[in-house]
């Protein structure tokens, strides 16, 4: 059984890696060529060797990743093979799939809906890619020796190598086409942090009321969620008492809200946006016990 689940999983990290790189090159097919977009990372190269150069994208993507790889490889290790490998082999192969096709893509008369197609795809791929598992590799591969052999931090060599391909592409290129680009970046940004985030993220309630154990008692049985008790002191009049701390989906927020208010209209809440939790009954299965057997409470919630 664990073997038929671990294998499932490997299938399904391979068609997130494959459908992520896809998302990747029509973008580039699609929007950033036919456009005359300016971007960053390996593509941003690829660009402008083809627009300076008559390079292929899909084939100076191909040898520039493959040399990257192979860098990586014998600096970073075997595991960082691993994990690489797929997305270096499959972007390129998409793009020149793609390119073969003869499809011209989107020529639009506003570029400003191309970049935010454009950006979509890029972050959204990107983001698939990476909650495989997966790196996309190309310039990622010397940030990443950079941060091994100088410590300098990653995003700030991914962000300064970005500049200089922007600045690569500038050559030649209208005052407009570099806003374009820079909006690109922000776009594709914003996506990735999104998708990477999605799906994970909770509210988490803090909340403080003289009536705690009815109100705790409640949402573990209304609400289907853990509560958790914490100790506390006010400040003021230096009074010891217990604080509910829950973690709940967002689409619960209004009715936990309501049940509180219903109890308590004097209840202080403090209400945060947290991206990801991980435990039991959230990355692992929830367990259901009888609180009368451990407590003598009778009362059943979820541990």
């Amino acid at each position: 059984m664990e073997i038929k689940k671990r294998a499932a999983g490997e299938l399904m990290s391979i068609g997130m890696i494959i459908l992520g790189n896809l998302m990747y090159a029509l973008a580039v097919v699609l929007f950033i060529v036919p456009n005359n977009l300016m971007t960053g990372g390996t593509t941003g190269l690829a660009l402008f060797f083809y627009r300076f150069a008559c390079i292929p994208v899909s084939l100076f993507v191909s040898l520039f990743n493959v040399a990257m790889f192979l860098i990586g490889a014998w600096i970073l290790g075997r595991r960082f093979a691993v994990t690489t490998a797929l997305s270096t082999v499959i972007y390129p192969f998409m793009l020149g799939v793609l390119e073969r096709t003869g499809f011209q893509g989107f020529a639009m008369e506003e570029r400003l809906v191309a970049v935010f197609y454009a950006g979509l795809l890029i972050g959204a791929g990107i983001g698939i890619v990476i909650r495989a598992g997966a790196s996309t590799g190309g310039v990622d591969i010397p940030s990443l020796i950079l941060k091994k052999k100088l410590g300098i931090n990653i995003s700030f060599s991914i962000y300064l190598m970005d500049c200089v391909i922007l600045g690569l592409q500038m050559i030649g290129a209208d005052f407009r086409g570099v806003l374009y680009g820079i909006l690109l970046i922000i776009v594709y940004t914003m996506v990735l942090n999104k998708v990477l985030v999605s799906g994970t993220a909770r509210i988490q309630v803090k909340i403080v009321s003289k009536a705690y154990k009815k109100l705790n008692r409640l949402i573990t049985e209304r609400m289907d969620c853990g509560a958790s008790l914490l100790h506390m002191e006010t400040g003021y009049l230096h009074k010891e008492q217990e604080m509910i701390l829950a973690v709940i989906a967002q689409r619960d927020l209004p009715r936990l809200n309501q049940l509180v208010m219903d109890e308590d209209p004097e209840a202080f809440m403090i209400i945060n946006q947290i991206n990801e939790v991980r435990g039991r009954g959230f990355t692992m299965k929830r367990v259901y016990r009888n609180a009368e057997e451990e407590t003598g409470v009778k009362a059943d919630g979820i541990v």
